[in-house]
């Protein structure tokens, strides 16, 4: 679907940073279009194609001065529109342009390190306002290799211990360049630089959901036609935006699958159908394929197998009640920004596969059916957002993500009966103690994960060998960095003590106190 092509669009050339997609968190927060483009789609063609009206090279974990290393086409600088570049961005935009830029020699910085403005920052039209009046700015730095000669028509505008090239412009040209990273949180006030740097290219701001809404709804229209289409309906917060946006698309011409694979929360099939079929009145159909999916994973423990064996099972499940449906030619699906993002390995680049999800990647060709993604192109609390845009309930809207998989991804190693039972018992008590609480709305996502070990406990005068539990809670904006929540002692003392009493089959309560990076929100 090319819903945002009417936008006002900013590309980012991603080079392998981390922090990428925080860039273009930022841009999206000030109502900016953008996407991230791997270097290597980044062509003469592509570009014009896009017309971006501005452009942004991110950092990366190369090295400039090695041959070989990423570069984007010479065409870039021609397009005659603004460009930033960050770290490795700024570093390529000199080399590139003229400049020299050489390792080490005692000017890396990794950290936080201070800015000091300097040079006639008026003519930056504007670029540095609001930064400069300290006199020098906190900013986050990441690099080994610095720039030790500017390009031609370049000037410094901010320098710091280890960068005598921190801030840098061509403002003829309207190229700006900085060896820090703005996008970050240790940068406070990077993201006013990227207002400065909107502002100066002219954007206007156009990316809102109601725009977005009426543009996906004709982009769906036009292209299903009369078709029909059915959804994958798992009841989360991504799923439900997809249908109810389809279906005020199209109306009947959809129907809604609930796969009850065996993996969902405790009373989640209960509720998803009522919604669904009664509320919105929506043709639904109930798929009970509990059997089919614990009998295929049965025996099971590598991670990535579990979530292809998944992945495969609702292809299969989804082309059988096409069938049902009679002359279904396209399937509807929630993905995501940040679920494609994380699932491309571009060959031969810098990026990698974190892991692979099981709703991206297309379909097969024996499946004989088109794709519908109407939220491709949104972060997960842009999605809220469209929610909240089409009406559906607030409570609804600001449920936790639950993922495809489910509770699959939630029990390390081999899946059994007995403790995808014993995990739904603990997950059920430790969000009720969430919602006493009134923690719900702060959290992002919690979720209980059963360990594949058993530990030894004393419970009355007797001896017990039973599963060890991990609580998870993390905070977030779009889910692609996650910081855990900070439960006091005497919540996470009193949950336990309910799900020890609660739950037969756990005798140990543990805390999972990892922020993402460098681990994942999910435990698989």
């Amino acid at each position: 679907m090319q819903a945002a092509t009417e936008h006002q669009r900013l590309l980012i050339v991603d080079f392998g940073s981390q922090v990428t997609q925080l860039i273009a968190r930022r841009l999206r927060e000030l109502n900016v279009y953008c996407e991230i483009w791997p270097f290597q789609r980044v062509t003469p063609e592509s570009l014009r194609e896009f017309a971006p009206r501005a452009v942004i090279l991110s950092g990366g974990p190369a090295s400039v001065p090695e041959a070989g290393s990423p570069r984007p086409p010479a065409e870039i600088f021609e397009l005659g529109v603004p460009i930033l570049g960050i770290c490795y961005g700024q570093q390529v935009m000199q080399q590139m342009l003229g400049g020299r830029v050489t390792r080490g020699e005692g000017t890396a910085e990794f950290g936080r390190a201070w800015v000091s403005p300097e040079g006639k920052l008026d003519l930056l039209e504007g670029w540095f306002d609001g930064l400069e009046a300290t006199g020098r700015e906190q900013v986050w730095m990441s690099h080994g290799d610095h720039v030790a000669e500017l390009a031609p028509g370049f000037e410094v505008f901010g320098t710091s211990p280890g960068a005598p090239f921190a801030i840098t412009a061509d403002t003829a040209r309207h190229f700006y360049a900085v060896q820090f990273h703005p996008e970050v949180h240790h940068t406070p006030k990077g993201a006013r630089l990227y207002e400065n740097f909107i502002r100066i290219a002219g954007f206007d701001g156009d990316w809102t959901m109601a725009g977005y809404r009426e543009q996906a709804v004709q982009a769906i229209r036009d292209q299903v036609g009369d078709a029909k289409v059915i959804c994958g309906l798992s009841g989360g917060v991504d799923s439900s935006v997809a249908a109810v946006l389809i279906h005020e698309a199209i109306g009947d011409q959809l129907t809604c699958v609930f796969v009850d694979h065996g993996l969902l929360r405790q009373g989640e099939a209960d509720e998803v159908v009522t919604m669904f079929r009664d509320h919105y009145n929506m043709p639904l159909i109930h798929a009970d394929e509990r059997e089919l999916f614990l009998g295929e994973l049965e025996g099971q423990s590598d991670p990535e197998t579990k979530r292809k064996i998944i992945g495969k099972l609702f292809i299969d499940v989804f082309q059988k009640h096409a069938g049902e449906v009679g002359g279904a030619k396209f399937l509807a699906q929630g993905t995501l920004y940040p679920d494609v993002i994380e699932s491309v390995s571009f060959s031969g680049g810098p990026s990698v596969t974190i892991k692979s999800h099981h709703n991206v990647g297309g379909l097969p060709e024996k499946m004989g059916l088109k794709l519908v993604e109407p939220l491709r192109e949104l972060f997960k609390d842009e999605v809220r957002a469209l929610g909240r845009e089409l009406g559906l309930p607030p409570s609804f809207i600001g449920r936790h993500p639950f993922p495809g998989p489910g509770l699959a991804i939630r029990c390390p190693g081999e899946i059994t009966r007995e403790k995808l039972d014993i995990l739904r018992r603990a997950d059920a008590v430790y969000i009720d103690q969430i919602r006493r609480h009134g923690l719900y709305d702060e959290i992002w996502q919690a979720f209980v994960a059963i360990l594949p070990v058993r530990t030894v406990g004393v419970m009355g005068d007797g001896r017990t060998y039973d599963f060890a539990c991990a609580l998870r809670a993390v905070t977030s904006v779009d889910g692609m960095t996650a910081d855990y929540y900070p439960f006091t002692h005497e919540f996470l003392g009193e949950t336990a003590t309910r799900i020890i009493n609660e739950v037969p089959g756990i005798n140990r309560v543990t805390y999972d106190i990892t922020s993402k990076p460098p681990g994942t929100i999910e435990w698989e």
